[in-house]
């Protein structure tokens, strides 16, 4: 619900407050949408004159149930109002018809029941309008309770459910009363692989539309900063023991040495490599000795360290290491790979290396750039892919699926697991955002707004606070009566 102008509490006009009645395609009305002179579906109908000042207060139905009543509204005897203006009036109506013979005692006691009947209704009348608005219009002082306070009412409210309803305690004993593990189960087992793959489908649709070529890019800069955080050697240790185990450490050099060869025949990739030589052997020159620099510059001088010439190299040697299955390099990448993952865990030095290794190539720009044109077309490639008819990603990603339905309704200590999983990190997650959490609960209230605090109490407190005038009238009558009884006793003694 947008928040609109606020309009000064005093001026909260009753029909101002009638709920708009608006009923989506589920047939369930809406009553706190608030009515536009313009947007609201007959808005220029008339509305019966409400001859109390607290609109809406009466309903008659619970929050749960639907009800007739709500669908019309505008039209409908508001029975509570009714009954407690009918109650009044009949106290006044019984005052004006004894006022003749109020000499008699008993009609001196009658009129002193109306009497004080009517005072009650119009006491209780005057404090239930307070709630909600100032009594005819009246500058009454600590009237107009809510539109008034209603940022405090927010506060307190947000308050309230982050101190004693969002609490760990209370969270874990409410989600341990929900059974995960059955539920996993029966979805697993009504879930086919054709309602898998049009999931698939639909999170295919949702990539295209929302995963833009610049979230891409966002999100390779935040994959370089959380490399840049994590210790690369363990990992890289991890995944080296990985391939040798498959058997992917041959086919990633072959596949990554052709497609480097093959890409240094673009010129803007060989730009961008060239740059990277050129700033690798600037770094490497600042590390130099005074007498090693001193030949290496005459060697770049001479023409024997060129840009060109160490890419053409770089160019050839890979191109052997594809078409040579026996090559040297793949032997000591084969012994490397065997021998790396001990050293990067046992290896301080080693490991101190590769982190520096690691932070001065992410450092470079042309790495930067050529991570963003990775993302861009792996973006590119994934999309169409999945939007294929015949994807090879979205049937990977269904035999997945699949699996892991088949695993879950078939494994109940997995599902189990599972289940205290969920609820363990539900609890975290509670606990970790409970401020949050509470404010998101305090903007919601308000952004009620004042009206929209008092349309809320009144649709769901309105009959009780039609009660409470009732039963001021008739509770101010038998107090009246009473004491004017007492009055005459201590008359006749």
């Amino acid at each position: 619900m947008g928040r609109q102008a606020e309009p000064d509490p005093s001026s909260v006009a009753p029909s101002a407050l009638e709920p708009c009645e608006v009923r989506p395609s589920g047939g369930r009305a809406e009553p706190f949408r608030q009515c536009e002179p313009q947007g609201c579906p007959g808005a220029g109908a008339p509305r019966p004159e409400a001859s109390d000042p607290i609109e809406g207060a009466a309903r008659g139905e619970g929050p749960g149930r639907s009800s007739p009543v709500r669908a019309v509204r505008g039209s409908a005897p508001r029975r509570q109002r009714r009954l407690a203006l009918g109650v009044l009036l009949a106290a006044a109506a019984l005052a004006v018809a004894v006022f003749p013979i109020r000499g008699t005692w008993w009609g001196g006691w009658i009129l002193a029941i109306a009497e004080a009947g009517i005072v009650g209704g119009l006491a209780d009348w005057f404090a239930v309008t307070a709630i909600f608005r100032r009594p005819l219009g009246l500058p009454i002082p600590h009237t107009a309770l809510i539109p008034t306070n209603w940022e405090l009412m927010a506060a307190r409210v947000g308050t309230m459910v982050g101190s004693r309803v969002l609490t760990k305690e209370y969270v874990a004993q409410e989600v341990g009363r929900v059974d995960v593990a059955s539920l996993i189960a029966r979805a697993a087992e009504r879930l086919s692989t054709r309602d898998l793959d049009a999931a698939t489908r639909e999170l295919a649709r949702w990539l295209a539309a929302e995963l833009s070529p610049k979230a891409a890019g966002d999100l390779v800069t935040r994959l370089r900063d959380l490399l840049l955080d994590r210790p690369l050697a363990p990992a890289l240790a991890a995944a080296l023991e990985l391939a040798r185990r498959h058997g992917w450490d041959q086919r990633i050099v072959t596949g990554l040495a052709g497609a480097i060869a093959e890409a240094l025949d673009r010129p803007a990739f060989r730009s961008m490599v060239g740059e990277l030589v050129d700033d690798l052997l600037a770094r490497y020159r600042e590390r130099m000795g005074t007498y090693p620099r001193f030949w290496l510059g005459v060697a770049s001088l001479l023409g024997l360290i060129d840009r060109d010439r160490v890419l053409g190299a770089i160019q050839a040697g890979l191109r052997q290491v594809v078409q040579e299955p026996d090559h040297p390099v793949r032997r000591r990448l084969a012994e490397a790979v065997g021998e790396l993952p001990a050293r990067l865990r046992a290896d301080a030095s080693l490991a101190a290396r590769v982190e520096a290794a690691k932070r001065d190539l992410l450092a470079t720009p042309v790495a930067t750039r050529v991570l963003e044109d990775a993302a861009t077309a792996l973006h590119r490639t994934l999309l169409a892919d999945l939007e294929g008819p015949r994807s090879e990603v979205r049937v990977w990603i269904v035999e997945r699926l699949e699996r892991a339905r088949r695993a879950l309704a078939g494994d109940e200590d997995l599902r189990r697991q599972l289940d205290q999983w969920v609820k363990g990190r539900v609890i975290e997650a509670v606990e970790r955002h409970h401020q949050r959490l509470a404010e998101f609960i305090e903007n919601g209230v308000r952004a009620l707004g004042p009206e929209g605090a008092v349309r809320l109490i009144e649709e769901h407190a309105g009959d009780d606070l039609q009660y409470i005038r009732v039963n001021g009238t008739v509770v101010g009558g038998l107090a009246g009566g009473l004491l004017y009884a007492v009055h005459l006793l201590l008359r006749l003694l």
